[in-house]
C-alpha cells in the first residue's frame, strides 16, 4: 500500500492517491485532473475508485469528470442532494481498492452529511482520510452551511472527532484534506506535516476538550471571515461540474483591453506588485500570481464579472488561468502577455508610490509617538480581516477589508490613501482598486509582524 499527497497549496488543500498494486483511488481530487492523470500514466495505475469526504465549500471537484474518463466508481454520502450519477455510501459500506478494503465512517460537522473513509490492509487499520473533520491539531469550520446549522453542525463535529479517536487505533495515521492554509479550517492547523490518532489525541483543540458546551463556545469565538466565492462552490459541485478546460484564452489587442476597462470588466495584471506600481495601465488591478491568487480575486471580484488576464509571459496566464478553474471561474475572457509595452501600447500608463511602515512613522517627524498617526491630509487603511484587525492595529486608522472595499471606498475616496496589510500582496490589490477608481494612494509594502517585533510601529488592540 501506498498514499500519494497531490498538495495544492493556492488552496491550503490535499488530494489522496491510495495506491495496492496498479489500483488506484483518489480521495477529494481537485478541479485540474492533468496532473491526477498525469500521476497514474507515470505509475501505469488503473482509476478504480474516486472518493469524495464532502461536498466541498472551497473548490470545484475534479472527482465527476475523473469517474467520467475512466469509467470509475464515484462515492459520495448517500444522504448527498445531488443531481449526477453516482454511488452513495452510507455507514459502514466497504469498498476495495486492489486488496484494501475502504470503510466508511460517518463524521458530520464540517458538512452534515460528511463521510471519513478509514483504510484496511489485512486485517489492520492503517489510515483513515478525514476530509474537513479531524484536521492537524483542528477540526474543519462548521459555519458554511448557514447560521441556523452552525450550533447543531458544531457539536456534530466534537462527537466525530472523538468517535474518530475512540474507534481508530492510535497508530493510525491522519490525512485531512483541509487544514494546510485553507479557509476552512476553524483554526490555525498544529504545524505539523502528518499526524496519527495518538498525535490528535494530544493536540487537537476537540480531543484536549472533554465538554462540549466549552468546544463549541471556543470553536464558534474562533471563527474567521471566508472567501465570498465559498458561496457558488456547493452548488456548482452537486449540481456536477462542467469538464475542465486549460487550454489558453484567446489573445485581446491594445484597444479592446481599453474598452474592457471602460465596460467595468477586470483586467487583471499577473505582474509582481512592485512593477505594476512602478507603471501600470489606468484600470488595471492587480494581483500577481501566488499561492494566494485565486482566493482574493475570487474574495474580491464580484461573481460571473469578466475576467482579462494580462502578464509579461503565457506561463503567468497558465497558472492564473488553472487556480481560476479551481474555484469555478472557468474561462478567462482573454489575455495578453509580453509586457507592459505590448498590451498597454497606446494607454495611460500611471504609477503611484510604495513605502514602509517606517515611512508611515515619519510621517510626524519629531513625534515620538510612533502610534500617532495618520498625519494631516491621509487616511490610513488597513485591509486586513476583522480577526487580523482584533489582535492589533495602528491607531487612528480606518478599517475595511479588503472584500468590502469595492463597495465602500467612497469612504475614503477624497484623501491620500496609504493602504497596508499584513505583507504587502492584499495591500497591493487594494492600492490598484483605489487608483482604478482615481484615489490618489501609497500601498505600504512591508511586514506587519516584522514592524511590530522591531518596534517600527505601535499598536492597539480592540
Amino acid at each position: 500500500m501506498e498514499i500519494v499527497t497531490v498538495a495544492t497549496p493556492s488552496l491550503g488543500d490535499r488530494t489522496y492517491v491510495l495506491i495496492d498494486g496498479d489500483s488506484a483511488a483518489f480521495i477529494d481530487p481537485q478541479r485540474d485532473i492533468d496532473r491526477i492523470e498525469s500521476l497514474l500514466e507515470e505509475r501505469h495505475l488503473k482509476l478504480q475508485t474516486v472518493f469524495e469526504t464532502h461536498v466541498h465549500n472551497d473548490y470545484v471537484t475534479g472527482g465527476l469528470e475523473l469517474s467520467r474518463r475512466h469509467k470509475c466508481t464515484y462515492v459520495l454520502s448517500e444522504a448527498d442532494d445531488i443531481t449526477f450519477e453516482h454511488t452513495g455510501a452510507n455507514p459502514g459500506d466497504i469498498f476495495g481498492v486492489g486488496t484494501l478494503l475502504v470503510i466508511v465512517i460517518p463524521t458530520p460537522g464540517h458538512t452534515p452529511t460528511h463521510l471519513s473513509y478509514s483504510v484496511s490492509q489485512r486485517g489492520e487499520t492503517v489510515a483513515v482520510f478525514t476530509g474537513g473533520s479531524m484536521l492537524f491539531g483542528t477540526v474543519g469550520r462548521t459555519d458554511l452551511i448557514g447560521d441556523a446549522a452552525t450550533d447543531e453542525l458544531t457539536r456534530a463535529q466534537f462527537r466525530s472527532v472523538h468517535r474518530l479517536a475512540d474507534e481508530l487505533p492510535p497508530d493510525v495515521a491522519v490525512y485531512p484534506t483541509h487544514g494546510l492554509g485553507s479557509f476552512c479550517s476553524s483554526a490555525s492547523p498544529s504545524g505539523t506535516d502528518s499526524s496519527t490518532i495518538a498525535d490528535e489525541r494530544r493536540t487537537n483543540v476537540a480531543l484536549k476538550t472533554s465538554d462540549e458546551d466549552t468546544f463549541v463556545e471556543k470553536l464558534l469565538g474562533g471563527l474567521a471571515d471566508y472567501p465570498r466565492y465559498y458561496a457558488y462552490m456547493a452548488p456548482i459541485n452537486r449540481s456536477g461540474p462542467a469538464p475542465v478546460d486549460l487550454t489558453l484564452p484567446a489573445e485581446v489587442d491594445p484597444v479592446e483591453i481599453r474598452r474592457r476597462i471602460h465596460a467595468g470588466q477586470w483586467v487583471v495584471d499577473l505582474r509582481a506588485r512592485t512593477a505594476f506600481a512602478r507603471g501600470h495601465l489606468a484600470g488595471t488591478v492587480n494581483l500577481a500570481v501566488s499561492d494566494s491568487f485565486a482566493t482574493y480575486l475570487g474574495w474580491t471580484i464580484a461573481w460571473a464579472t469578466p475576467v482579462t488576464l494580462v502578464g509579461d509571459t503565457s506561463d503567468e496566464v497558465a497558472e492564473a488561468q488553472r487556480q481560476m478553474v479551481r474555484i469555478g471561474i472557468d474561462r478567462p475572457a482573454g489575455a495578453a502577455s509580453g509586457g507592459l509595452d505590448t498590451w498597454a501600447a497606446g494607454g495611460d500608463i500611471r504609477s503611484y508610490r510604495t513605502a514602509t511602515f517606517a515611512d508611515l512613522v515619519a510621517l510626524h517627524e519629531g513625534d515620538t509617538v510612533q502610534g500617532d498617526i495618520p498625519g494631516d491630509g491621509i487616511v490610513v487603511l488597513d485591509v486586513r480581516r476583522s480577526d487580523e484587525r482584533a489582535a492589533g492595529h495602528l491607531i487612528d486608522s480606518v478599517h475595511i477589508p479588503l472584500h468590502d472595499l469595492v463597495t465602500r471606498m467612497a469612504e475614503v475616496a477624497d484623501r491620500t490613501v496609504w493602504v497596508h496589510c499584513a505583507s504587502g500582496y492584499r495591500a497591493a490589490l487594494a492600492a490598484s482598486l483605489l487608483d482604478r477608481g482615481g484615489v490618489q494612494v501609497v500601498a505600504v509594502d512591508d511586514d506587519w509582524a516584522a514592524a511590530v517585533e522591531n518596534g517600527t510601529i505601535t499598536v492597539t488592540k480592540s
